[in-house]
């Protein structure tokens, strides 16, 4: 999330340098900040990065640093009550508790039995050594995604008479869902905390750009025609709750 910007002026575009960290003292503390330049960017700004747990200062290649941080300082008030906002990392470990499509699962490691990971109720059983756990379990949750998401996508695309030509399920920090220029439709593979409707949605809204590749009138009719239930229930879900699914795992 943007806020306010400081416009200047560049010619050409050298290469830029790699995102340095900064602090702003704000009230006795340290806020961290990190700043990168931008080819594209004609102000300077300041947004979140939710997935990576950060404040991002952007700025023009030939902006001067100082005047960077300068803006940066103006706004230390708004950094440090986003910082302070930035939901807590839940990482997957033995006892940790994840939403699997909603329903709360608890994390049992168990190093002596054989396999990968299983369900047992409303536990999920990851086999093997400990430093394997996260890994595992996380394959495992990208699968269940594809899982779910792989039958849906192929039912929706029959309807409007498209066809998907492959479902990728990546880490993706900054979109839920992408539809390629070639058919192939991608999902986030953190929607596996979500409720089972706000996938199907994410599928409706991807499959509807197999044939509209805008947002416009004539697209939301089909997300919502090829939505199971109600699309605003999940889309407003989704806006309330995405940038929490970001925590799991990390």
């Amino acid at each position: 999330m943007a806020v306010r910007s400081l416009l200047i002026r560049s010619a050409t575009k050298p290469a830029l340098p790699p995102p340095e960290e900064l602090a702003i003292d704000h009230a006795g503390a340290s806020l961290p900040v990190t700043f990168v330049r931008s080819g594209r960017a004609r102000r300077v700004s300041l947004r979140v990065d939710s997935a990576r747990r950060r404040i991002l200062l952007t700025a023009p290649i030939r902006m001067p640093l100082n005047v960077a941080l300068r803006f940066a300082e103006t706004q230390a008030g708004w950094i440090a009550a986003r910082l302070k906002r930035l939901p807590p990392r839940r990482p997957f470990v033995d006892g940790a508790e994840v939403p699997l499509f909603g329903l709360t699962h608890c994390i049992r490691h168990r190093p002596e039995a054989r396999g990968t990971v299983w369900l047992e109720g409303r536990e999920i059983h990851v086999a093997g050594r400990a430093e394997h756990l996260a890994r595992r379990l996380r394959d495992w949750l990208t699968a269940e995604v594809r899982r779910r998401a792989t039958p849906l996508a192929h039912a929706k695309a029959q309807r409007v008479e498209r066809s998907v030509k492959r479902i990728s399920v990546r880490d993706s920090r900054t979109r839920w869902g992408s539809c390629g220029p070639d058919g192939g439709l991608s999902f986030s593979w953190r929607l596996v905390f979500a409720p089972p409707e706000v996938l199907d949605y994410l599928v409706a809204h991807e499959v509807a750009h197999l044939v509209h590749k805008n947002h416009g009138p004539r697209f939301w009719a089909m997300a919502e025609r090829l939505c199971e239930g109600p699309m605003a229930a999940p889309r407003a879900w989704l806006r309330a709750n995405g940038e929490a699914l970001l925590q799991y795992g990390a």
